[in-house]
């Protein structure tokens, strides 16, 4: 870390009783310093584009969203405030938040998705049945415990991956995947007492 920061000047970080990065970024926001900002761009962008790609993330959208962000922490240098955050903590809040509009800008559909015209109408009973079932089904999810109801709506109405619900919660991978599959239990269950 502090070769890199040397390439500031070395006088500037042994000065400097925060930590070199947060430093480069008072620069970046006092003195649009381009030199510290190829600095914090060495540092920064090749961990920011590995966090991503850990949470699942193709190496493309990785390296892309990596470099958004950071474009994003040279274009709003001013707004950081090294009392509130240190520069990793900052930027890392940045990235997070390229992330999650990815996410939803993928779900969204494209035009030629949507659909056009008239639903075929089911018939009554159809109908019936399905909004009874609709009714138990959302009756056996609220009864989920808080946490398992979370990630069960974030999977499957939210339609986030396993590897993405990790992201946004920052739980474990294996906690998300042990919770999903104790609430399917429970909503299995409870939707067998109903149907029989």
């Amino acid at each position: 870390m502090q070769d890199q920061a040397e390439t500031i000047t070395k006088a500037d970080v042994d000065t400097v009783k925060v930590d070199p990065w947060t430093h480069c970024l008072e620069r970046i926001r006092d003195e649009r310093c381009a030199e510290s900002f190829a600095a914090l761009f060495g540092h920064f962008a090749p961990r920011a584009k590995a966090f991503l790609m850990r949470g699942g993330s193709s190496e493309a959208l990785a390296e892309e969203a990596a470099q958004e962000a950071l474009a994003t922490v040279w274009q709003k240098a001013a707004k950081f405030d090294g009392s509130r955050a240190s520069a990793s903590t900052w930027i890392f809040t940045i990235l997070r938040n390229k992330q999650i509009d990815a996410i939803r800008k993928a779900r969204r559909p494209e035009p030629e998705d949507l659909p056009w015209g008239m639903e075929p109408q089911a018939d009554a009973a159809d109908s019936l049945a399905m909004s009874q079932e609709e009714t138990v089904l959302r009756e056996a999810v609220r009864t989920l415990p808080d946490a398992q109801r979370d990630i069960i709506e974030r999977a499957y109405f939210g339609d986030l991956t396993h590897a993405q619900i990790a992201v946004v919660t920052g739980l474990p991978l294996g906690t998300i995947k042990s919770r999903i599959r104790l609430g399917l239990d429970r909503l299995r269950h409870e939707m067998t007492k109903h149907t029989t």
